[in-house]
């Protein structure tokens, strides 16, 4: 029995926590900082996920066996480098890289080289930095529009920009290196643009081994059709018809095993998820980014399609037991749909009462961004509940989510309800 302590405050921690509190192998869960939804199912310690400080106090006070990180931010920040350096702290697992794997995710130029070191499939590239401006410039001329150009570093989400005019492209060059994005965009990667389809592969691995979980697409634009701005994720689906049987051997032959192998080979300690953004271009994966973690809102429709124990699979990555783990998986559909704040992805107004909640039938209301206040449930972030479903169909399922979401209300609630549209 372990007592387990979860970093975030959003829906892919909610639908962790609600995995996890089905393990036999479980005794008591906390979450730092939390939401309204998590303490439902745990203790919510009102932590910052980088407070380092505070998080090993809390280990430590609560007696805690296994952290699992959600978020990238403290993973790049090097938490789990912090629990290591500490003696005190020497028999808590975390789940989740050290700082240096992280960089997979915190630097767009590490991951790219990593992956044309390791022969992974990606997009042709450049690195460019204030000094080396007329180098990105000149590659930019070699490309057909449109123009991809991404911020190396964190920029929580909004550090790319997809530009179809090369003047315009070579002048956002200019300002991200005059810091649009802050230290993120210190250095930009040019690349070639890819024509495809989008989904998230996820793997969890201890190092040597790897596991591969529910396959999921995710939708980030704010308006039906995938028009308007990009968000954080408007809501999620697996399985993903395109991503058979046939894809995804490609996926795993051509990717997956290379990246773990990579890891290895270059002798960077890794455990925990790996997160393969990817592109279908002609049935043929190619890698987009890789993220640290799971996704959110992917992982609140991935964890309804996990059937076996989760903390199994948390303890083979923590301890390097992954190889005599086994996962798995319900054959039926899941689906995420993200209700989101008036106003996201630009400004919004918090601490708008949630009404409704216990209406909810054959959903899960994963809470993303909300709060107690005077004993209410109140919208607290941009995102703010995950209404996810399962069904024997996409359609079913995303039925499902539907219904309960007409049953939630706040005041500028908005859902999109096209999602799954280009899967049919």
């Amino acid at each position: 029995m372990m007592n387990i302590l979860i970093v975030g405050s959003g829906g892919r921690e909610h639908a962790m926590a609600w995995k996890i509190k089905q393990s036999p192998k479980l005794n008591q869960l906390f979450i730092a900082p939390g939401n309204a939804g998590t303490s439902l199912l745990g203790t919510n310690i009102p932590v910052g996920v980088s407070d380092f400080e505070g998080l090993k106090t809390a280990a430590i006070e609560n007696k805690i066996d296994l952290v699992l990180v959600g978020p990238e931010v403290p993973l790049c920040e090097g938490l789990h480098d912090c629990f290591l350096a500490d003696s005190s702290l020497q028999n808590i697992k975390v789940v989740g890289p050290q700082k240096f794997g992280a960089q997979l995710e915190g630097s767009k130029d590490f991951a790219k080289e990593f992956m044309i070191r390791h022969q992974i499939p990606t997009a042709k590239y450049c690195s460019v930095t204030a000094g080396k401006l007329s180098e990105g410039l000149a590659f930019l001329k070699t490309m057909k529009a449109p123009y991809v150009l991404k911020a190396d570093g964190l920029a929580a989400g909004k550090g790319v920009l997809i530009i179809d005019d090369l003047a315009e492209a070579e002048k956002s060059l200019k300002e991200m290196l005059d810091g649009q994005f802050g230290a993120a965009s210190q250095k930009v990667v040019v690349e070639e643009f890819l024509s495809g389809i989008e989904c998230s592969v996820f793997a969890i691995t201890d190092g040597n081994d790897y596991k591969i979980l529910p396959v999921a697409k995710d939708y980030k634009r704010i308006g039906e059709g995938d028009s308007g701005l990009n968000t954080g994720g408007m809501g999620a689906i697996s399985p993903v018809p395109f991503a058979d049987e046939v894809f995804m051997q490609k996926v795993e032959d051509r990717i997956i095993r290379p990246t773990v192998e990579g890891l290895k080979k270059d002798q960077i300690p890794y455990n925990g998820f790996i997160f393969f953004g990817l592109i279908s271009c002609d049935n043929e994966p190619m890698v987009i980014e890789y993220n640290v973690r799971m996704g959110d809102p992917e992982t609140e429709a991935v964890m309804l399609r996990i059937k076996s124990d989760f903390v199994d699979l948390l303890i083979g990555a923590a301890d390097g037991t992954l190889a005599e783990k086994t996962i798995e998986i319900d054959e039926r559909n899941a689906v995420a749909v993200m209700l989101v704040s008036g106003g996201y992805p630009g400004p919004y107004e918090k601490g708008k009462v949630i009404s409704g909640l216990e209406m909810v039938e054959n959903s899960f209301a994963f809470h993303a961004g909300t709060s107690f206040r005077n004993g209410a449930v109140c919208t607290d972030g941009g995102r703010v509940i995950a209404i996810s479903s399962y069904g024997n169909s996409m359609d079913e399922a995303l039925l499902n989510s539907f219904s309960n979401a007409e049953k939630i209300d706040f005041e500028g609630k908005y859902y999109r309800k096209d999602l799954g549209f280009d899967l049919r």
